[in-house]
């Protein structure tokens, strides 16, 4: 069984010794960029070592495509389309549904893992993650929405995030992943950051380092205590309903009720799948 996704690593596609040891590395997913990471000049020789190293991989990987107003759109998306079809593609600085079918037509049956980074996208962010059967996830590019947004502090980016959290939920896609933390000698501050997130919704996260790996999968692991009292809904709930009661009342004044189920069964199951 594959585990499920919590840390996601960045590695640019025209440094193919990095790209080699993020391959490597204990990463769920690793990201080959051939966007913000590569010099225009670069950008060719990064397409074409990427495919070499791609041509038979056989972990989960996802490449960077430049962003389809760009020279190099077409270019990255014809040597995706050559690659293992699970080699999803990661697409920038989408702001609409129109832009998601077109890429789905070009890439037919390949996963779409969307990036939202200005106002435009996020406003438009239900619609695009429901453009198109082939979109697996949809989350949020930090450094520029915050440009776009004239950003000052993180604070600024709370409603973004709920927004991309709610909009991937109700298009039926996994829990997204939060942008990259890109101190990386900041591990205090990114682990600080992978819980405020996790309390908004998130699972997971990108890394632009390997260390940076730990910390976040442990920030989305479920705790100890969670286990436990996940378990205990469970089990006091259902023994409600055998007992045709709808509520059930804990030790410490917690009410539980059945819409609490769900939620501790997904812990439950992070846990297990996780070990």
């Amino acid at each position: 069984m594959r585990r499920p996704v919590l840390t996601l690593l960045y590695a640019p596609g025209d440094r193919p010794d990095r790209v080699e040891k993020a391959l490597a590395s204990e990463a769920d997913v690793v990201i080959v960029d051939l966007e913000d990471a590569v010099a225009p000049a670069a950008k060719d020789r990064a397409r074409s070592e990427t495919a070499r190293l791609l041509a038979t991989v056989d972990r989960p990987v996802q490449v960077r495509v430049n962003h389809v107003s760009t020279p190099w759109h077409a270019d990255d998306v014809a040597m995706l389309a050559a690659v293992p079809a699970d080699v999803g593609a990661r697409v920038p600085k989408v702001e609409s549904a129109a832009e998601v079918r077109e890429l789905a037509a070009a890439l037919p049956s390949r996963s779409l893992h969307l990036l939202l980074e200005s106002a435009l996208g996020v406003e438009r962010a239900f619609e695009i993650a429901a453009a198109s059967e082939q979109v697996a996830s949809v989350g949020l590019g930090e450094a520029d929405l915050r440009s776009d947004l004239r950003l000052t502090d993180d604070a600024g980016l709370s409603w973004a995030r709920s927004r991309v959290v709610v909009a991937a939920r109700a298009a039926k896609l996994p829990s997204p992943h939060m942008s990259v933390h890109p101190n990386v000698k900041d591990v205090d501050g990114l682990s600080a950051s992978c819980r405020a997130g996790r309390a908004l919704g998130f699972l997971g996260r990108a890394a632009i380092h390997p260390a940076q790996l730990g910390p976040i999968r442990e920030a989305f692991l479920p705790t100890g205590e969670e286990v436990e009292r996940a378990r205990t809904v469970l089990a006091r709930v259902g023994d409600a309903r055998t007992d045709g009661v709808g509520a059930v009342a804990l030790e410490d004044g917690t009410f539980l009720d059945v819409a609490m189920v769900e939620q501790a069964r997904a812990v439950l199951a992070l846990a297990d799948d996780s070990t």
